[in-house]
């Protein structure tokens, strides 16, 4: 089992991750203007560089699955897919999005719609309600899913087809990082990202859960906070988030398709429930109407949309929002895209592209049709009602919404329950994916399916990074670190689809 794991990247990734963390709790005014400093200079220097690999990305996809190369498997010629297409789906949505598809789709469109930087003084609600949800559609679909499949499809082709380690060096072998240790640092950049990522996530979805109870009057002394700690720290974030590693760490020991593909299965069924009751109970025709709008508006506008970069005014809203969005997205691929890959055996390249980038895309625009139309719908009614929620309290938000529906106290306790399995879906992807790009490259099946002692000790790390820095309160300033690692995943992933190119045209060229 011990021979299984890489001890380098292993005990180098633990090392920096504790170092890391002491260094920021120790000195957390300095690093949170340092990372703060680094993300806005990215920002204002360099949006439009993200802007633009984003389209590529999206473009690259697009040629991808039309070109001669979508008839290539993911495995060889015989492969077969080890997951069909439902469970398929449900893993790569659960681990791709979570639960911040949950909690923007109304706190997202309500937030631009009364934003005074987007709109003058006497614009129209339609014309702010349609730009809104055209935003929105921007953030959460077609280019988060293009900057992810890009990187899985990398991962997939070059671990299942070229018989590499899961790991992002095994892009660049043959393209100039032979060294040893350079491949080694830019695994573990790989690994503190996707660590970080999650545990940053897991602390604010402590946060985000605890206040649904304490709005729901549920054990409010819980929720108090610790004298002597970071005012975001209490009781019952703690509890929180050592029963979602809990749930995660039972999924990933039980594996892919025990756990994780269970857990997956379940997301997606609540997520389906929680749906229907919003959309049936709801203003439904206001609600189609929008979606048909929507959809169209964002089709005529995706251009002007996809390379808006606010060149000629100020750029704050810009960076805050779409930039901020590419940036996470960017910083996520290499967990996303691996987790996506590690599931997408047997597939073929056209298949990849339409399940990865297609379908979660659409499921999307549903979901966010339904609830920031109905959302907006509030808005219209009852001008202030949701928007004032969301400027002070962001976390509350959707409960706020969900009190103007029959039955809110259960609808409550199902969002909470959507969010929890989702939160759980990241912990043991989390853990999943960073046991495999700490596992030594022993063959395909240790690659696939890590020992459970590298799984567990993922999944416990998680949880504990999470409850330190809640105590710390250095949580906001990982996110900022987190989301200035975007940029250089982005040039990356944009090295990585150059020699993912080159190889699949040798591949082609050898069955010519």
């Amino acid at each position: 089992m011990l021979k299984s794991i890489d001890f380098k990247r292993f005990f180098i990734s633990l090392f920096l991750i504790s170092s890391f963390i002491g260094v920021t709790l120790v000195k957390l005014d300095t690093a949170s203007n340092l990372f703060n400093s680094t993300q806005s200079f990215i920002a204002n220097n360099f949006g439009w560089l993200i802007v633009l690999c984003a389209n590529g990305f999206l473009i690259f996809c697009i040629w991808m699955a039309i070109s001669r190369f979508g008839s290539i498997r993911l495995g060889g010629a015989g492969a077969k897919p080890e997951f069909n297409f439902i469970n398929w789906i449900a893993m790569l949505f659960s681990a791709g999005l979570g639960i911040g598809v949950i909690f923007y789709s109304v706190a997202e469109p309500v937030s631009h719609l009364s934003s005074s930087v987007l709109f003058e003084q006497g614009a129209s609600f339609n014309e702010r309600a349609t730009l809104s949800m055209n935003l929105t559609f921007l953030h959460w679909g077609f280019h988060a899913w293009a900057i992810y499949g890009v990187v899985g499809l990398c991962f997939a082709y070059f671990a299942f087809n070229l018989g590499r380690p899961f790991r992002v060096s095994s892009f660049f072998v043959d393209a100039g990082l032979e060294n040893t240790w350079s491949r080694v640092i830019v695994d573990v950049f790989a690994i503190l990202a996707t660590v970080f990522g999650i545990a940053t996530s897991l602390g604010l979805g402590a946060s985000q859960i605890s206040a649904g109870l304490e709005y729901l009057n549920i054990a409010n002394s819980y929720w108090m906070p610790i004298e002597g700690l970071s005012p975001e720290a209490s009781v019952g974030k703690f509890v929180v988030i050592i029963i979602i590693t809990l749930l995660g760490l039972i999924s990933v020991v039980l594996g892919l398709n025990a756990g994780i593909k269970r857990l997956s299965q379940l997301n997606m069924v609540l997520c389906g429930c929680f749906l229907m009751v919003i959309f049936l109970s709801g203003p439904t025709g206001y609600i189609l109407d929008g979606f048909v709008e929507n959809v169209g508006s964002y089709v005529q506008n995706f251009i002007s949309l996809s390379t808006n970069v606010n060149a000629y005014g100020n750029s704050d809203w810009q960076n805050a929002w779409t930039l901020f969005y590419y940036c996470w997205w960017f910083a996520w691929s290499p967990f996303v895209g691996l987790f996506i890959a590690r599931i997408s055996y047997g597939r073929t390249i056209k298949e990849f592209i339409l399940g990865v980038v297609l379908l979660p895309s659409l499921i999307v625009f549903i979901w966010l049709s339904v609830f920031g139309n109905a959302a907006i719908y509030q808005e219209f009614t009852a001008a202030g009602s949701l928007a004032n929620a969301v400027s002070e309290d962001i976390s509350v938000s959707l409960f706020v919404f969900l009190e103007q529906y029959p039955g809110a106290t259960l609808l409550m306790g199902l969002s909470l329950i959507n969010i929890l399995t989702f939160f759980v879906t990241s912990s043991d992807s989390g853990a999943l994916v960073s046991a495999m790009m700490t596992s030594s490259n022993q063959g395909d099946a240790v690659q696939r399916d890590p020992a459970i002692i590298t799984r567990v000790v993922w999944a416990l790390t998680l949880g504990v990074i999470a409850i330190i820095l809640l105590m710390g309160g250095g949580l906001p300033a990982l996110q900022t670190s987190v989301i200035a690692t975007g940029l250089p995943f982005a040039l990356i992933a944009f090295i990585a689809a150059r020699n993912l190119y080159e190889k699949l045209k040798i591949d082609c060229n050898k069955k010519d």
